[in-house]
């Protein structure tokens, strides 16, 4: 055969070790999953990465998604899409704080920051709205309310919930996309209210509002909310 029989042994334990420690990687996957069943290959290697050194597993990204594929646990993204933003409308449309560039505010502690988002949520009848309100900073969800339609009052009750919470009267920055319920009279009036400073997004781009779109990614994403 061209090899030792030492070698050979030496092969043999050395692929039984990694067959027992890719059994005991999904196994351990998915208990995390029966609490977060889409959770990714990119978060579970870093939420795993403390219980596998403890057992003395040294496995990469790279080997994860191998051991995760070859035991058909990869999650497979959804596509599904929904306008939830209405930016054609005769409101005054503010500028973007946050862009990248001289003057960018950007966020050194809670409550500098607020952005604000809505998503949809699918049920078994009508779809039904998700308004958020995440901290930029902490990235806490301080704000939400799920409501049936897009009516700028039902938006705002996400807003009304954060400012409830707030710990500080320091200068505080609303970010948004352009939708009307943000630009509206109505909303913008919580805002001089309360002594809010207001940013929007200055496009159609969903990376001005990168963070909105993530939490409302992971919510729907991971936990299921997508179902």
């Amino acid at each position: 055969m061209g090899i030792s029989r030492q070698a050979y042994y030496k092969r043999s334990q050395s692929e039984e070790r990694r067959r027992s420690q890719a059994q005991t990687v999904t196994t351990l996957v998915r208990d995390v999953r029966l609490r977060q069943p889409r959770l990714g290959t990119r978060k579970l290697h870093h939420l795993l990465g403390p219980t596998l050194i403890e057992r003395g597993i040294k496995l990469g990204r790279d080997r994860l998604f191998d051991v995760l594929r070859a035991a058909r646990l990869l999650v497979v993204p959804h596509r599904a899409y929904h306008k939830t933003t209405q930016s054609h409308h005769r409101f005054r449309r503010h500028p973007n704080l946050l862009k990248a560039g001289p003057g960018q505010v950007v966020p050194t502690a809670p409550e500098q920051v607020w952005v604000a988002d809505i998503t949809y949520l699918p049920t078994t009848g009508p779809f039904v709205y998700l308004s958020l309100v995440t901290d930029a900073f902490s990235r806490k969800i301080v704000g939400y309310h799920v409501h049936d339609s897009l009516q700028t009052e039902q938006v705002s009750r996400a807003l009304r919930m954060a400012l409830r919470t707030r710990q500080t009267r320091e200068p505080l920055i609303h970010h948004s996309d352009r939708g009307v319920q943000y630009c509206s009279t109505y909303y913008q009036d919580i805002h001089r209210r309360h002594g809010l400073r207001c940013s929007m997004t200055d496009g159609y781009d969903c990376y001005q509002n990168a963070l909105a779109e993530r939490v409302n990614g992971i919510l729907k994403g991971e936990f299921l909310l997508q179902r």
